[in-house]
């Protein structure tokens, strides 16, 4: 396994900045997305993610270019962080059911009493150090993990935004290297600024992800990658989840902002919990006919019907917070009977990616 760019000097991406139409700086940390997976199958994973060795320079596969210039980005890498969301906080409590959930799938969380779960939420750059009051900290992420009866998990990974910055593989990582190309002192147009002309789904992504949120838990987030329900007769239902805040969504102004402390999400967090639980209602969206389930930037309507499949009860914050940054890994492709991958290609390219940036977490 290979990160080429692991042993020279790579520059820091957080000085990195552009403008788009004369709006807002944005910063290249908007756009560094996803967690990681860690365990035997990741081993399997990152194998089959990069080429065999040979006497010849193999061509670096998809996912990993993507982890070299996310390497790149980031300033090198930070042994025991993610390549990106690498600052977070892991919270614990459980799930509840409803009766419509397992009329769509009867997946095992979805099929009786509460299950326990754990979540993790995080801003979006890969560098441990961001502050959370930065524009440039999003977006942020929910990622939770239900712990099935008998044994055994399935994952669920989402961010602060309906849509997500592109639909394949090729056009994140064309993404990323318009940005490693884009420093301050580029020409304009610069490379990020041509993409956005071309992508426009992901420059309106990159201005709308800049919310400081009031709380992690005052955010609504976003699977945008489709998976399929399968229900006990065989039928297949598409669907995409969507995470809303019982508390609702509430962001903080620039003056707000600016008291509130680099470390604010995770230290609000605490205390909420310490008053009592923080909670969420977990949704199925459904497509109408014609909706496209292989492009997770492409974003379903409002008016599409959506199902609530339970409540997600956040109750305490994990003590052993360290050593849970290190070994939590979460993966979108890891699922459960009554649920399997969509037409989507991205999940399986970000599940290699994950593989590679796991593998240097330790």
């Amino acid at each position: 396994m290979r990160t080429r760019t692991g042993t020279r000097t790579v520059r820091n991406y957080r000085w990195l900045g552009w403008s788009l139409a004369g709006a807002t700086t944005l910063t290249a940390s908007t756009l560094l997305l996803g967690c990681n997976r860690s365990e035997a199958r990741v081993r399997q994973t990152a194998e089959a993610a990069a080429p065999a060795e040979s006497t010849a320079t193999p061509a670096a596969s998809l996912p990993q270019q993507i982890a070299d210039v996310m390497v790149q980005l980031n300033g090198g890498i930070h042994t025991g962080f993610r390549f990106n969301h690498a600052k977070g906080i892991a919270v614990s409590g459980s799930f509840t059911p409803t009766a419509q959930a397992k009329s769509l799938s009867p997946a095992a969380h979805f099929a009786g009493p509460a299950v326990p779960v754990t979540v993790r939420f995080s801003n979006g750059p890969g560098v441990p150090d961001n502050l959370d009051s930065d524009p440039g900290s999003g977006p942020r992420g929910m990622s939770i993990r239900f712990k099935l009866p008998g044994g055994g998990f399935t994952d669920i990974m989402a961010i602060s935004h309906n849509g997500f910055v592109v639909g394949t593989g090729e056009d994140f990582l064309a993404f990323f290297k318009a940005v490693a190309a884009s420093g301050p002192d580029a020409p304009h147009p610069n490379p990020v600024e041509t993409f956005f002309a071309s992508h426009p789904r992901a420059a309106k992504f990159a201005m709308e992800v800049r919310n400081r949120p009031r709380s992690y838990a005052t955010v609504a987030y976003f699977s945008n990658n489709a998976v399929v329900f399968v229900d006990e007769a065989a039928k297949k239902q598409p669907v995409r989840y969507q995470i809303v805040p019982v508390a609702g969504v509430a962001n903080l102004d620039s003056a707000s902002a600016a008291k509130a402390g680099g470390n604010y999400l995770g230290e609000e967090l605490g205390k909420r919990l310490a008053r009592g639980p923080a909670e969420f209602r977990l949704y199925a969206q459904l497509p109408n006919p014609g909706d496209p389930t292989n492009d997770g930037s492409i974003v379903w309507p409002d008016d599409r019907k959506r199902v609530l499949l339970g409540t997600i009860r956040l109750t305490k914050v994990e003590p052993n917070q360290e050593e849970l940054q290190r070994s939590l890994a979460f993966n979108p492709t890891f699922l459960t009977r009554g649920i399997e991958l969509s037409d989507d290609p991205l999940p399986s390219v970000r599940s290699a990616v994950y593989a590679l940036s796991v593998a240097h977490r330790h």
